[in-house]
């Protein structure tokens, strides 16, 4: 099943290759198309009764430090990127290695497994600052670097906000309070292919219903969660339950999905207050008989124990249905200014033909970097030039040198790829890195005159 606004890769897959999940439905394809580098391994000890499919392979990255996926998505809009890590002792060799993972130029998580059989799952709620956004691992010296599977789920722009644009939304929980189910679910259930799992608690009560849920939440919870709900046991007023991380600085945003399941008569009424650390945080709020709705934090707070206490009018406990919990994610780093300036005839030419082709190549990607990658492909050049450019600073291009201004973008300055083998004329492409200060192409077999296109340089100083 081909989803719009899914990308679903399945890394290690061999190139060309795709399949079908038997559980959800979803196509996954081969991770080829979209990195450069790395080797394909797959399981040998896989238990594909128990394990998801896309676990079975993984691509390493045994040579260079940063390596990067590139997703084309849609600059501005709102993602669920989902990025998946089983080692599986795939080498022979029992040590659990240890990487970072980066999403653009910013450190999303710091990657540690139990042991061989952990699964890991990292996911972030992020809204795409280009028409790319690069996923990558880095080699921190504890091990090598893999992936076995990267994910992408378009969301509505009017969920899931936060009130500053540097903050993603890192996810910590998301429970089906009630739930009758032994395992976690997903899309086709959730249509954003949100997973989760089922809770429940001796001091709480399930209540079902088998009728028709209308939901009136943007967010749109599966109706697999709505249809069941905890209230508390032997007729207590008061829900209780814990959100709380190991650092107790985190912020989060919270998410509480409601709907009355039971058919109250007239002189009934379920009704209460919630309550944050004993703060009064929301209420009083009646569920709607059969209508979801959901009750959110609109700026981050900090995490704790949440009390439901049913008010002095109410005849029947609180209830709740499902629950989500993130942390607030400062992505504080700048990837590389998209476009400088006016683009030169010869990548003019290609972007409108990009459009009349409908080839998602040119128009999916930063100009800047589609740049340097044409330099690269032009030259055949031996350069792990992946991710972003300029940042993180530790990891820029080889032979790149960037602007790092607090009140701007990083942009590219000087290019170095002086003895780099290169012939045939000067590249084009050079001609689209407007801020270009510094140029040494020195010490090559390059043939033809001086273009024109470089007296456009307008900051170019010395070549």
């Amino acid at each position: 099943m081909v989803l719009l606004g899914f990308i679903s890769l399945d890394c290690g897959l061999p190139t060309g290759s795709s399949y079908t999940d038997s559980i959800t439905g979803i196509n996954y394809t081969s991770d080829e198309p979209y990195i450069q580098t790395g080797t394909t391994h797959s399981l040998s000890r896989f238990n594909s009764s128990i394990q998801q499919q896309f676990l079975e392979n993984l691509r390493s990255f045994p040579q260079g430090v940063r390596h990067c996926y590139q997703l084309n998505l849609t600059k501005g809009e709102k993602y669920l990127i989902r990025a998946s890590f089983m080692y599986g002792n795939y080498d022979e060799n029992d040590e659990n290695p240890e990487f970072d993972l980066y999403l653009g130029p910013n450190l999303w998580a710091s990657m540690v497994f139990e042991n061989s059989t952990s699964v890991v799952v990292k996911e972030i709620i992020y809204v795409v600052k280009a028409r790319y956004l690069h996923v990558c691992v880095v080699n921190t010296g504890k091990g090598i670097p893999f992936i076995s599977a990267l994910e992408s789920r378009l969301l509505s722009n009017l969920t899931y906000n936060t009130d500053s644009e540097t903050q993603a939304l890192e996810f910590f929980l998301r429970i089906d309070f009630g739930s009758s189910l032994n395992s976690s679910f997903r899309f086709p259930e959730d249509i954003y292919d949100r997973i989760w799992q089922p809770y429940r608690r001796n001091d709480l009560t399930t209540i079902n219903s088998s009728s028709s849920l209308i939901s009136n939440s943007i967010f749109d919870p599966p109706l697999m969660a709505m249809m069941t709900a905890s209230i508390p046991m032997n007729g207590s007023q008061t829900l209780n339950f814990t959100v709380r991380d190991s650092d107790p600085a985190v912020g989060f945003y919270f998410y509480m999905h409601f709907v009355e399941l039971e058919e109250l008569q007239a002189n009934q009424t379920r009704e209460f207050n919630i309550y944050l650390n004993d703060d009064f945080w929301y209420g009083p709020f009646s569920p709607k008989y059969l209508r979801g709705d959901t009750i959110l934090s609109f700026r981050s707070v900090k995490g704790g124990q949440f009390s439901m206490e049913s008010t002095r009018s109410s005849t029947h406990p609180p209830i709740i249905n499902a629950f989500e919990a993130y942390k607030v994610k400062e992505l504080v780093e700048s990837q590389t200014v998209e476009r400088e300036g006016r683009l030169s005839p010869k990548l003019m030419n290609d972007f409108l033909w990009s459009i009349v082709l409908d080839f998602p190549v040119l128009t999916c990607v930063s100009f800047v970097v589609n740049a340097m990658m044409n330099i690269k492909s032009m030259y055949r050049l031996k350069k792990n030039w992946e991710g972003d450019p300029c940042f993180p600073r530790t990891y820029s291009w080889e032979g790149l040198g960037c602007s790092y201004d607090d009140l701007d973008l990083p942009r590219i300055i000087s290019l170095n790829l002086s003895s780099s083998g290169l012939s045939g004329e000067i590249s084009p492409y050079i001609g689209n890195l407007t801020q270009l200060q510094y140029l040494d192409l020195s010490n090559n077999n390059l043939t033809g005159g001086v273009p024109e296109f470089l007296t456009r340089l307008q900051f170019l100083t010395l070549m």
